[in-house]
């Protein structure tokens, strides 16, 4: 499996899953991969915590003000942003943009995505210079509001364990640890 990556050049990257064999981080370990990015799959009821914001909005489509803003705090290299616009386009499950701004400049941005009883929750991005304001908190609320408009009974997100502004904003919206996964790299 390695071969095939780096005959491409690309980097062979392995996502480690409770459903990994166990041995599985002990090989890639002895092998010189090093451990990346712990992070939590997390879920929620869709309960009364979760209220739509009037001064979010939600869209199918992305605006093209969206993507750039989108791309900025992602960061998306600008040579990728066409391609993260198709593939955002393409999201066959409704979909919802959300955005909120300040001073008439896009500043909070995230991404909802319906299926069946859940909504899920994706690239929750506020700008640095208007963080710690309770953006992230009313885009994520509004996107559940949203999700419970498409039939969600359910959110769920992936959040990097290390993320110490989000993991205390999802408790308290009620979100819970399902599981944990990590990746291995050369």
């Amino acid at each position: 499996m390695e071969a095939a990556y780096i005959e491409r050049g690309l980097p062979p990257i392995w996502r480690l899953t409770p459903l990994a064999p166990p041995e599985a981080d002990q090989v890639l370990a002895a092998r010189g991969y090093r451990r990346i990015d712990e992070s939590h799959v997390q879920r929620a009821p869709l309960d009364d915590r979760f209220a739509a914001d009037p001064e979010v909005t939600i869209a199918p489509a992305p605006s093209p003000q969206w993507l750039a803003g989108f791309a900025e705090l992602s960061p998306v290299a600008p040579a990728h942003r066409e391609t993260m616009a198709r593939m955002l386009s393409r999201i066959a499950a409704p979909v919802g943009f959300a955005q909120v701004e300040q001073a008439g400049r896009l500043v909070g941005f995230a991404l909802g995505v319906a299926e069946d009883d859940h909504v899920g929750l994706f690239d929750v991005l506020v700008a640095p210079a208007a963080r710690r304001q309770g953006l992230a908190r009313r885009l994520t609320q509004s996107i559940g509001a949203w999700g419970r408009g498409h039939g969600a009974r359910f959110a769920y997100l992936q959040v990097v364990a290390t993320n110490a502004a989000a993991l205390p904003l999802y408790a308290t919206l009620g979100f819970e640890t399902v599981y944990s996964y990590a990746y291995r790299v050369p």
